[in-house]
């Protein structure tokens, strides 16, 4: 009889590429996950990790038994949740992925309430860039994702997966007190073409959303440097090397020296809640995005 949370361990891997993400994700040391896998192994007499440089990849048995495990997953988490709606309150671990402005900005006061109102409710967790984390709650890695898009670049959800919406963060434009804009109550996309950027690096939605928009608006943007922290943008901003566009949430009050304009039309990106279709009926997730819903608008405008 195969151990389900052995299986569980190798599915973490077989999503999350590590298994020290995967242990981070499941809440064990990355030791823990590799006793449970080489048990496993030594249960199915089959190898199912393979040295691959400093890291370890999955041999192809190690995949098709991961398949099979995300399917025995889904079965357990049909029965959890007819569990739980039967009870008609919020229970069992729920798991949440969030991009990391959202994790700072308007997750821990929606977890904390969470935990007040409902102790029989065990939520974890963790930071993971929007387009990711929507592949983990389709492939049953996390429970729930709080996702981002941005007004020209929309983020569908996959077959499977359901959305809603929490609401609208707004971007200001930052630029160093003393800019020739910072008197400004309002600025002009096309306006901004000999500016050099700060930016998060390439790959990341924010960096995509600036590239097109501007291009779109008829300028090549010159990114002079790369963060991937928002606070460490607004730094760079203070020091007077560059502008930069960033949301509200989660930024914080700004430092002296950076003043935020105005950019016209004012850039929005939309945060959603995503899970499973087949979990739409467990209280845990219902109450969870009623929650963060609740908790948007006093949020929304710092």
């Amino acid at each position: 009889m195969l151990d389900l949370q052995r299986l569980r361990a190798l599915h973490a891997v077989s999503v999350h590429g590590t298994v020290g993400a995967a242990a981070l994700a499941l809440g064990y040391t990355p030791s823990a996950v590799s006793q449970q896998i080489a048990k496993l192994e030594r249960e199915t007499r089959t190898v199912l990790l393979e040295r691959h440089g400093r890291g370890v990849r999955l041999t192809d048995e190690a995949r098709r038994l991961s398949a099979t495990a995300q399917e025995l997953l889904s079965i357990v988490e049909r029965a959890e949740t007819e569990l739980e709606e039967r009870r008609g309150r919020p229970t069992g671990r729920l798991t949440v992925a969030a991009f990391a402005s959202a994790a700072r900005g308007l997750l821990p006061g929606v977890l904390a309430d969470l935990a007040a109102r409902h102790p029989t409710l065990d939520a974890r967790l963790s930071e993971v860039d929007p387009h990711r984390s929507i592949g983990l709650v389709e492939k049953g890695a996390v429970d729930l994702a709080v996702a981002h898009d941005w007004d020209i670049a929309p983020l569908p959800a996959p077959p499977g997966v359901e959305q809603a919406v929490i609401g609208d963060d707004l971007c200001d434009l930052l630029v160093p007190e003393g800019h020739p804009l910072a008197g400004r109550t309002s600025v002009r996309r096309a306006e901004l073409k000999e500016e050099r950027w700060i930016c998060q690096p390439p790959g990341r939605v924010c960096h995509d959303w600036l590239v097109r928009t501007l291009r779109a608006a008829g300028c090549e943007p010159d990114i002079a440097h790369h963060a991937e922290e928002n606070p460490t943008l607004v730094a760079l901003v203070a020091a007077g090397l560059g502008v930069a566009l960033i949301p509200r949430l989660g930024r914080g009050p700004l430092p002296e020296g950076v003043v935020a304009v105005r950019l016209d039309p004012l850039p929005v990106r939309r945060l959603y809640a995503l899970w499973r279709t087949g979990a739409s009926r467990r209280p845990a997730i219902a109450e969870t995005v009623r929650t963060l819903q609740a908790h948007w608008p006093g949020v929304a405008d710092i």
